[in-house]
């Protein structure tokens, strides 16, 4: 399946269910919100750059290999046989699959990096060098795909994926997305589930429990909000919630099982909601919002 930055809640599904998800997330994040200096810096961090030409060919094609290895080496829930045999044990292979099978892979993550990221719709690479795009590109595609596949590469295969993007960030914090019109109301959301503890994760829980008859209208809901993002020119900034949300659900101590049993979809629902508050129906931002509702008693928007 692709991905594409309208659809950033599901990439988070799978992104929160990865175990070093959030560094992907980190990585995309830098690329949507790039400066000219910070894709400088990223170009400059590439792995041909200075080396003579079979040091070049020999890492482009460890490189190959590193990409071919992680397209492969992390389950889709696709993969799920439809012939095995017993109730019982296909149950259990799709409740192991809900917890680590993604939905997409990584080239599909690769094209997200190369055509939406750093797409048309990115103002400073569109006017950027080309040369110095393409070479941000790939420094963001490797580093993305290094922490996608982490489990699934030797330790030395992630490093040379994942090193040149370590080495262009090291020293500059790359400079944060455009948050919106909700940034106040986002920080805080965020910043609440960062900081739960064991009480607040039961709460999210008992929330998820309570919603769950709610998944077709609150997949209406997300739809509208989507399209909201995209008719206002806004799908840049809802995808940058998104992927702050994953980071956020990391940090909280959220579990790739809480992921797979609806807590994502319900955090992903408000931070969607908040997001494009200004531009929802009543109805529809109160089915997003409703799991915050139930853990914090307040309505969204947080912040006026």
């Amino acid at each position: 399946m692709p991905y594409s930055l309208v659809s950033a809640a599901t990439l988070g599904f799978d992104l929160v269910r990865l175990p070093a998800g959030g560094q992907v997330a980190d990585v995309l994040l830098t690329g949507l919100g790039a400066d000219a200096d910070t894709l400088g810096r990223l170009a400059a961090a590439h792995p041909a750059a200075g080396r003579p030409d079979a040091e070049r060919a020999a890492q482009a094609i460890r490189a190959r290999r590193a990409h071919e290895l992680a397209a492969t080496g992390v389950p889709q829930l696709r993969d799920v046989p439809a012939a095995v045999s017993g109730v019982d044990v296909r149950t259990s292979r799709l409740v192991a699959l809900l917890e680590q099978g993604t939905i997409g892979n990584t080239p599909a993550l690769e094209r997200l990096v190369r055509d939406d990221v750093l797409g048309g719709e990115h103002t400073v690479a569109a006017a950027a060098d080309p040369e110095v795009v393409a070479r941000a590109a790939d420094v963001l595609a490797d580093a993305a795909t290094g922490w996608w596949a982490a489990d699934a590469l030797d330790p030395a295969a992630r490093r040379e994926l994942t090193a040149p993007f370590a080495a262009a960030t090291a020293l500059v914090t790359p400079p944060r997305p455009d948050l919106g019109p909700a940034a106040a109301g986002i920080d805080e959301l965020l910043g609440g589930v960062r900081e739960l503890d064991d009480a607040g994760r039961r709460r999210w829980r008992i929330a998820v429990d309570a919603v769950r008859a709610q998944r077709r209208p609150w997949a209406a809901a997300m739809h509208g909000a989507s399209w909201a993002a995209h008719v206002s020119g806004r799908t840049r900034t809802l995808a940058a919630t998104q992927l702050l949300a994953v980071q956020a659900f990391t940090d909280g101590g959220f579990t790739a099982r809480d992921g797979a049993e609806g807590v994502w979809n319900a955090l992903a629902g408000c931070v969607q909601g908040l997001a494009m508050t200004d531009l929802l129906d009543d109805e529809s931002r109160a089915v997003l919002g409703e799991p915050w509702v139930l853990v914090t008693g307040r309505h969204l928007p947080l912040v006026g």
